[in-house]
């Protein structure tokens, strides 16, 4: 298994790479990473965002998930939250609504969680992991085309306020090649680095969170932010190919989407294969829109650490002098549930996993982005891996479909994109699926990043990277 780094940025998998070499463990680079992408990928994520982690111990065998994602607000009783700000975001050609403001902004969970990473699998001291990070803050970094692509979709989300000085300098949207620079972020995060992430929760950058969302109609009091912990969530199994996938149970259902493959998957035709993974997807699925990034992360002892982060869209509120975007969970509806009360932790579609052998040896690690595309991206990225025995750029580089339900009770519709084999996309006709076919790989079709003993990549659908060390 060689060691390397994956990710959705040059820059972010530079860094992870970079601490590998300094000694690192493969927590270590995820978490300088993760940091990283909340300054090269924050059209995608950021610091006042959630996410999950998956880590596999190479000399125990163990595999342990952790949930830092976002959490309901309201502990403290005294307020109430107001009204959201509607937008509409066009995504995959379809218009689909949400809110922004203070008032959907939750608890964030980044800085707890990757403190929680480096407290339990760390090697490096905590300063040299979040230093990388506050580096990029200071000089700015490139916004991949892709990234700039994705721009264009979630402006509504991203230029309000003090995002327009940032993502639309003289009132023009960056592009692919312009520099991404954000004012003040590198305090926010060298605050991280000398206080430790305590200090976005019962510290100076926490009260300021507080003061912030409140005076815009937002709920955040000091009770939620103290009582925020990153939880450790049940790790589930399915089998692919001779080898299990193990990860938590996400709101899409990736692991049991996987379990309902036909056993026999490896030998079956490639239409037939085509068919299976469609109807595989098209029985769990939901829809959702939202940008996210991931990082997966092997180390030279083969231990491994995938991290997969978001903002939703980004509730266009920011932390004044920070740099700092806070997220929107709590306007994007779907992941609004009735048993959600104060201090509940909010539902995500993130899945990052690993695969092992009957050995109990790493075969993969991985992650994607892309909302309900996560799945999807994630089987068809361990199917070319595990049963076409692809390398991982081309697993990953591989045209995908996604396919939806028709919202009329039609056939279910399959989302294609280019260059997909002709006698698969027969298959699925045959079997009774609508074709929409795309006119360019895009990142709708998610945002896999992967490393493992296929090599290491990342999805150029969304400017991503890998290195092998």
């Amino acid at each position: 298994m060689p060691a390397g780094v994956a990710a959705g940025h040059p820059a972010t998998a530079e860094v992870g790479l970079r601490v590998l070499h300094a000694g690192g463990s493969a927590a270590d680079a995820a978490v300088a990473a993760v940091l990283a992408g909340c300054v090269a990928e924050s059209v995608l994520t950021g610091i006042g965002g959630g996410g999950f982690a998956t880590y596999y111990d190479a000399t125990s065998g163990a595999v342990t998930c952790l949930d830092f994602f976002c959490a309901v607000p309201g502990l403290d009783g005294d307020v109430g939250a107001g009204p959201m700000v509607p937008i509409d975001v066009v995504f995959g050609g379809v218009s689909m609504s949400y809110a922004i403001g203070e008032s959907s902004v939750a608890i964030p969970g980044v800085p707890a969680g990757v403190g929680e990473v480096h407290r339990r699998w760390g090697r490096l001291p905590w300063h040299r992991l979040v230093a990388p990070a506050v580096s990029l803050a200071r000089s700015g970094v490139v916004l991949p085309a892709a990234q700039a692509r994705t721009l264009i979709s979630i402006a509504p989300a991203m230029v309000p306020g003090f995002g327009a000085a940032i993502y639309s300098p003289g009132g023009k949207l960056l592009e692919g090649g312009d520099l991404l620079f954000h004012p003040g972020l590198d305090v926010a995060l060298e605050a991280l680095a000398t206080e430790g992430p305590d200090v976005f929760y019962t510290g100076w950058i926490g009260e300021r969170l507080t003061r912030t969302v409140r005076a815009g109609g937002g709920a955040i009091g000091p009770a939620d932010l103290a009582a925020y912990r990153v939880l450790e969530l049940p790790v589930e199994q399915a089998p692919l190919a001779g080898a299990g996938v193990y990860a938590r149970r996400d709101l899409n259902n990736t692991i049991p989407t996987i379990g309902a493959l036909p056993s026999d998957l490896a030998d079956a035709s490639a239409g037939e294969r085509a068919v299976a993974l469609a109807d595989a997807l098209l029985h769990h699925g939901r829809q959702r829109v939202g940008d996210t990034t991931n990082i997966s992360v092997v180390d030279f002892d083969g231990n491994a650490c995938v991290i997969t982060m978001t903002l939703g869209l980004g509730s266009g509120v920011w932390l004044p002098g920070l740099g700092v975007h806070l997220n929107s969970m709590l306007g994007e509806g779907e992941l609004i549930t009735a048993d959600l009360m104060p201090g509940g932790r909010m539902s995500s579609m993130m899945c990052p996993l690993v695969v092992i052998d009957d050995d109990g040896e790493l075969l993969v690690a991985a992650g994607s982005a892309g909302a309900s595309r996560i799945r999807t991206a994630l089987v068809h990225t361990l199917v070319n891996i595990l049963i076409k025995n692809a390398d991982m750029t081309t697993a990953i580089n591989h045209p995908r479909f996604h396919v939806v339900a028709d919202p009329d009770g039609g056939a279910p519709v399959a989302h294609i994109e280019p260059g997909y084999p002709a006698d698969e996309v027969d298959a699925l006709v045959s079997a009774g699926y609508q074709v929409h076919w795309w006119e360019q790989a895009d990142h709708y079709f998610g945002g896999a990043s992967a490393v493992g003993h296929a090599g290491a990549a990342g999805d150029p659908r969304r400017g991503g990277v890998g290195r092998l060390a």
